[in-house]
């Protein structure tokens, strides 16, 4: 009789660990979060207008011409540029950087995080300004990748998660854009250039589905843009090209809207989460073992 009653109890009764999840999202969303991406490519392929576009806000000033017969305006150093959107009620700090150089900033980011981390009375939350995400882009050639592009995507991908895009796509047509984009990934894969996103142990086979969908459309070949054109009497944000008009956020025109989605609803937090768990940690304990290392072999002091 005792033990039927318990199994009863069993069956009925809740507990309520399922309201975890929305326990850590309230936490997180009063508290708000950081997502610092880097802007990687040479002047003149949109960089400032597409972070423009993919976040609806006017963050950085473009450095390209404004006029057609104007010369390219260059933009050589590291630029760091910080801002805080706010969409229903969540806060998104943004940190945007471009160009060289790159690895060295990226991991002056960690180092400087890893000084917080150690501080005996360090902050309750430690402002992250380690690098999450880098757009490497790619200019709308059609021919194979640069040297450059080969090397720096090599180099980056060990510090940070690379995202490279086709920066201008508008400027190929259908056939040429998909051909673009088979000779860049069999190149990414000779030249051994590992890309985000990783598969883990971790990854559920929804996760892992996701993830080789968006490495059979990476790059992303995108447009950007910050003014609104008519198209079929309505006003939507694209441009005009030798063409016709681009709607920037037709999937049939550019992959923008994927991109948006990769780095604002369905990656996002992951790309945070893989920067702590893989490339800060990799930086992490090589300068914890070199530190470690670096007391064993001090020469005693004389007493």
């Amino acid at each position: 009789m005792a033990a039927a009653a318990v199994e009863e109890i069993r069956a009925t009764a809740y507990v309520g660990f399922d309201s975890i999840t929305s326990q850590i999202e309230h936490k997180l969303l009063k508290r708000g979060f950081q997502f610092n991406v880097i802007v990687v490519g040479q002047t003149g392929l949109g960089k400032s207008t597409l972070i423009n576009t993919i976040f609806a806000s006017h963050l950085i000033d473009s450095k390209g011409r404004l006029e057609a017969d104007e010369p390219v305006r260059q933009t050589t150093e590291i630029q760091a540029v910080s801002h805080v959107i706010i969409e229903n009620g969540v806060r998104l700090r943004l940190n945007i950087n471009c160009w060289d150089p790159i690895v060295k900033y990226i991991k002056d980011q960690h180092s400087a995080y890893l000084r917080k981390e150690l501080t005996a009375m360090r902050d309750r939350h430690i402002q992250d300004t380690r690098i999450h995400c880098c757009l490497y882009f790619i200019s709308p050639t059609g021919h194979s990748l640069r040297a450059i592009d080969v090397i720096v995507m090599k180099k980056l991908s060990e510090v940070v998660n690379v995202v490279p895009v086709i920066a201008k796509a508008d400027s190929l047509t259908f056939e040429e854009r998909e051909a673009f984009k088979q000779k860049i990934r069999a190149e990414l894969v000779y030249h051994n250039i590992r890309l985000y996103p990783f598969d883990t142990d971790e990854n559920d086979e929804e996760e892992i589905q996701l993830n080789e969908g968006i490495r059979n459309i990476i790059p992303f070949a995108v447009v950007g843009s910050e003014r609104n054109v008519i198209i079929d009497g309505k006003s939507v944000r694209g441009r005009k090209n030798r063409w016709g008009v681009v709607n920037v956020e037709d999937e049939d025109h550019c992959e923008f809207v994927h991109l948006r989605n990769f780095l604002t609803r369905t990656h996002l937090q992951d790309l945070i989460e893989t920067t702590a768990q893989i490339h800060y940690e990799a930086f992490r304990s090589k300068q914890l073992l070199a530190l470690k290392e670096g007391v064993q072999q001090r020469p005693p002091t004389n007493q």
